[in-house]
């Protein structure tokens, strides 16, 4: 079984809005929604599970039955931190899933994730065991050592790769990753592969995209519905 498990458990403090970020509507739709559908279109995904905000439980179930998202089979409540509800979510897995199934787990607010970069991720999982999304840095990077007042050291860009979302491993790999960091008291790790990384695991990349943005603040919401209503030139290859 493939199941994608989707973190929507944020407040979004940045967003500085009434709600939080993952339920703002876009063209009439909650962009939790926008990133579930998704994962409901890919045939590959077998069944959706969200960790969300556990006053937005009766919501999102609500909105999923709304928008026909048939995939959806479990809503879990969030942690206080991004590793705990992902701990969250894994173990609520582990209760009825074998160790061999497969689990992407991508930010719910990265609704642009297009399904070549779903199909990609699998495809690397199968040949190597994870997968992490990822896209070359193509700015000049300077390391401050001042809080950003000044920097004389560079980064070679060629190093440099940006991680996204999704990330792809075994239920079974998750929940050791998990045991892992309770005993050696890893907490508030920024991301799975962060944790993976600080556990001594090698990160295999898979196909990002700029477009697959993680919506944070309101210029990322304008560049979301920009991109949204933006359609490729029938000449660009």
């Amino acid at each position: 079984m493939v199941v994608a498990l989707l973190t929507a458990a944020g407040t979004g403090t940045r967003m500085g809005q009434d709600i939080p970020k993952q339920f703002i509507h876009v063209d009439n739709k909650p962009l939790i929604i926008h990133t579930m559908e998704a994962f409901q279109n890919h045939p590959n995904v077998d069944a959706i599970m969200v960790v969300t905000l556990p006053a937005w439980v009766a919501v999102l179930k609500a909105y999923a039955s709304q928008f026909n998202i048939s995939k959806l089979k479990w809503v879990v409540e969030g942690g206080k931190s991004g590793q705990e509800s992902i701990r969250n979510g894994v173990l609520e897995l582990k209760k009825e899933l074998d160790q061999d199934d497969i689990v992407i787990i991508h930010d719910g607010n990265r609704c642009l994730v297009s399904s070549e970069i779903i199909s990609n991720s699998l495809a690397v999982y199968h040949n190597h065991g994870s997968a992490v999304a990822a896209i070359p840095c193509v700015e000049a990077v300077f390391r401050s050592e001042d809080e950003g007042v000044s920097s004389v050291i560079s980064i070679p860009r060629e190093q440099l790769f940006r991680t996204q979302t999704p990330h792809t491993y075994s239920l079974g790999k998750l929940v050791w990753a998990h045991e892992q960091a309770d005993e050696k008291q890893i907490y508030n790790t920024a991301a799975t592969c962060t944790l993976m990384q600080k556990l001594g695991e090698r990160v295999y990349f898979s196909k990002g995209s700029e477009t697959n943005l993680k919506i944070t603040t309101i210029d990322d919401m304008m560049i979301f519905e920009a991109l949204l209503h933006t359609q490729k030139e029938s000449w660009l290859k």
